[in-house]
């Protein structure tokens, strides 16, 4: 009945069923590529690829956390890498609700008191010790599985006789993540990827229930995680001039090849209006997502606003950096350029030079 309620793309289906003459028998949706856990050492499952397959199994399980959507809270409570299933394209559902419970509904907070079950290694501490059972214990459980996903390994593999999830908080705290990851991967990391990801993760592992976050912010920073790998990966590409010419907003005009390059020094669009590129001074490849939210708003003390033009990207190496130019300014007066983003606020005080 619980899987006939919830249908998802992110959690594995329920097909059919039989119960005749003592057969009882589930049918479920067929995932070609089986259980995360098979795979998390694997060298051709790539870091874009589990970034994808976290991402799933965040939605899948952020669906069922959500109340506002299903009317009830569903609480699954043996969250783990081998109920993680993939599908044709490495697209992952969480599967085998057996021992999910259903929350009350219209409440902001779901706590029930059960036995404790489960699969040592990713159990919640807390539930352990109180049989109290909240959507938190799923969201710590799924953080053992972000970081197996991260070290290549089971959370149940000791490491020189050491529980392998102490190590890696320990690792993540000493910001010496690159001792644990599954050096496979390293190579392929966006740096800005990792660090949203392993965040997030750790996030998940706190002992105060009330430190972790709620599922929709993993997928959020989950997202997030993906975009800057994608970014990044097409970086790493030499620069495409002719898919640049093709896909420019408002087309480029010029008539030697220093004319374009004069061109992508200046801010251009591609993408369909998504994405900002440019080149900088040193030839570096600039780039910046609308979905990064890095547009600038401009407010100017004491001048006309026409005095002071600002813009900002992220380079390469995924170093933030903001230009302002100035003209027409006024001597011995001391023009603030405030630049407001979503997530910060950079004060730039600048006095002209005559």
């Amino acid at each position: 009945m619980m899987l006939s309620r919830y249908t998802h793309e992110n959690l594995i289906s329920l097909l059919g069923f039989c119960d005749e003459d003592g057969e009882k028998i589930l049918i479920y949706e067929h995932a070609s590529n089986g259980s995360l856990d098979r795979h998390l050492r694997s060298t051709t499952f790539m870091w874009i690829q589990r970034l994808k397959a976290c991402l799933d199994a965040a939605r899948g399980l952020s669906y069922l956390h959500n109340d506002k959507v299903t009317q009830q809270r569903v609480l699954h409570r043996d969250i783990k890498s081998s109920n993680i299933l993939l599908g044709e394209f490495w697209n992952a559902k969480v599967s085998d609700m057996g021992l999910s419970k259903i929350g009350p509904d219209n409440q902001q907070n779901t706590t029930l008191i059960t036995n404790v079950v489960g699969t040592v290694g990713y159990l919640d501490p807390k539930y352990l010790e109180s049989c109290i059972l909240t959507k938190e214990s799923d969201v710590y459980s799924f953080g053992i599985v972000l970081f197996e996903v991260l070290c290549g390994r089971l959370c149940f593999e000791k490491i020189d006789g050491k529980i392998p999830m102490r190590m890696w908080k320990q690792k993540y705290e000493e910001n010496k993540l690159d001792e644990i990851i599954f050096q496979d991967l390293i190579q392929e990391m966006d740096p800005r990827s990792l660090k949203t990801y392993s965040d997030i993760a750790f996030q998940c592992l706190q002992e105060y229930r009330g430190g972790r976050p709620i599922m929709s912010l993993v997928v959020e920073k989950r997202e997030a995680a993906l975009e800057f790998q994608e970014i990044y990966d097409v970086m790493k590409h030499p620069l495409d001039y002719e898919m640049i010419i093709e896909t420019a907003i408002p087309l480029l005009t010029y008539k030697s090849e220093e004319e374009l390059k004069s061109c992508l020094f200046k801010w251009i669009l591609l993408n369909d209006g998504k994405t900002w590129f440019s080149l900088n001074k040193n030839g570096e490849h600039c780039e910046m997502s609308g979905s990064y939210e890095l547009q600038t708003h401009l407010y100017v003390t004491n001048a006309c606003p026409k005095r002071l033009q600002g813009k900002c990207y992220v380079t390469v190496n995924g170093k933030f950096k903001a230009h302002v130019q100035a003209q027409f300014l006024s001597p011995e007066i001391t023009y603030t350029v405030n630049l407001v983003m979503k997530h910060s606020v950079a004060v730039l005080h600048t006095r002209p030079r005559f």
